[in-house]
């Protein structure tokens, strides 16, 4: 038998209740677990990292010596979902996104909501993530961030909060996808059990979406990708298979008469929406990097004239700045003139000198991010610091106060996860993904990650995270 003695969590646990009972939706899943065989459990788990790294989910970190490819490793324990839960994510995920997209029209157009005193203007303007090229650039549908990937996490209270907003390329729905196809393969009695919504309609949303951008009937679309070295890799080409769409280098694309062309045996073939998986500056060598090699010269050019739509736009990562983040909750109010479903978690800017000194009063209690930062990285835990990690940051934040945000130590819910003698509670989070075109679609559920390191809050796979399959059960769904 599996052992699953699971002892009461301080922290909110996604399965078990307080007394170490189960939750009412993982009822069914608790019954299977129950009766679940150790080494049959074991020897699944095995066939799933076998048949991943076949199909190749990997990914590459950036800063390994080697320069090896790593399999993520993935939990075969759902994180569990009920229906009226899952209604008012949705709905707050789909206020949210409107918002942004809204505040990226306006900070490159009129700029309401600087003139308003809303955002401080020097925060907008002056961010490096801000794009002076794209000021009174018009977009099909006003729409700048097509894909939007949210992150939250469910605090001690039992509440979801957003961790961040992720806008410029954000990655990680080709692990949804596959999870959900490994449980579906290990495990099909459970599914046969109980109503899971569905996440398979992702990339045919995904194409609809990007067909949506464009005012050419039946464009063409195509993905752009730095390459195979590219940690993401695996993702940038799933995604092109699953739509049925090209998958394209810069050396694939060139720019003729103001217009975007692919190469092809058949000879060249006009672009007309790109799904860009290459970050801003890098995207055209003659208006960005001049060393860029991952680009195509004159593409700002053909964007700029509204003969090519990039998805997501240029100049959308200052939305998601961690110094802008701040600001959402007043976004929902000032462009929808609605009160946010989702909160933020609180948080101080170190930029101002009042929130920097209860910061360093509080460092050791605080996580401190780069406002920039990304995968985990340049990120301080002060209950998990060291006093030299406490002192560097201490210095960076004093020296660099503007490059940084701190946040309380949030206690990040935990869902049971198979370790090597059993089950045991991990800290997850989770990334749903909107998709913004004729209308905002969002398919159940979402990337889950976990901190697999027992008492790790870090869930990042370059940090040693995994992943889980999320169901949203739809028994209420309509």
């Amino acid at each position: 038998m599996l052992n699953i003695n699971l002892s009461a969590s301080p922290f909110f646990d996604e399965m078990l209740l307080a007394e170490g009972e189960h939750r009412d939706h993982y009822a069914a899943y608790w019954q299977w677990l129950q009766q679940a065989d150790h080494q049959a459990v074991q020897r699944k788990r095995e066939e799933a990292a076998l048949l991943f790294h076949r199909v190749g989910i990997t990914f590459n970190v950036y800063d390994d010596d080697n320069g090896a490819e790593r399999l993520i490793p993935f939990d075969s324990v759902p994180r569990i979902i009920p229906a009226a839960e899952w209604a008012m994510l949705d709905a707050g995920i789909r206020q949210r996104v409107q918002a942004l997209n809204a505040f990226l029209y306006d900070i490159y157009h009129e700029q309401h909501i600087l003139k308003a005193g809303v955002i401080p203007a020097e925060q907008v303007l002056a961010n490096e993530q801000y794009q002076p090229c794209m000021q009174g650039v018009d977009l099909h549908r006003n729409i700048y961030a097509h894909i939007i990937g949210v992150d939250m996490v469910r605090n001690s209270d039992g509440e979801y909060y957003v961790l961040e907003d992720n806008l410029r390329t954000p990655s990680g729905v080709s692990y949804m996808l596959e999870n959900r196809k490994m449980m579906m393969r290990l495990y099909p009695e459970l599914f046969a059990q109980q109503r899971i919504a569905p996440v398979e309609r992702y990339p045919s949303h995904l194409l609809q979406t990007l067909r949506e951008s464009s005012p050419v009937n039946d464009p063409t679309v195509v993905v752009l990708t730095p390459g195979r070295f590219n940690s993401a890799y695996f993702e940038h080409s799933f995604l092109a298979q699953q739509m049925g769409v090209e998958l394209v280098e810069s050396a694939d694309l060139f720019v003729k008469d103001g217009m975007l062309f692919m190469r092809t045996t058949a000879g060249p073939c006009k672009v007309h929406v790109i799904y860009r998986r290459v970050d801003d500056a890098f995207l055209d060598p003659l208006a960005f990097r001049p060393d860029s090699m991952l680009g195509v010269p004159g593409l700002l050019s053909v964007y700029r004239a509204g003969n090519v739509v990039l998805a997501n736009a240029i100049g959308t990562g200052v939305a998601d700045d961690k110094s802008i983040y701040p600001y959402v909750p007043d976004m929902v109010r000032f462009y929808l003139q609605e009160e946010p479903i989702l909160n933020n978690v609180p948080t101080w800017q170190c930029r101002h000198k009042n929130e920097l000194s209860y910061v360093l009063a509080n460092l050791e209690k605080m996580v401190v991010k780069e406002v920039h930062g990304a995968g985990g990285y340049g990120m301080l835990i002060g209950p998990a610091a060291s006093k030299a990690e406490l002192a560097h940051f201490r210095d960076l934040l004093l020296a660099r106060p503007q490059n940084y945000i701190a946040q309380n130590t949030l206690a990040l819910s935990t869902c049971p996860t198979f370790v090597n003698d059993g089950l045991a509670p991990r800290h997850i989070d989770l990334r749903p993904f909107a998709l913004s075109g004729a209308e905002i679609r969002l398919v159940p559920g979402g990337l889950t990650r976990v901190a697999l390191t027992e008492g790790s809050l870090v869930v990042n796979s370059s940090q040693g995270g995994g992943t889980k399959d999320t169901w949203v059960l739809e028994d209420d769904l309509c």
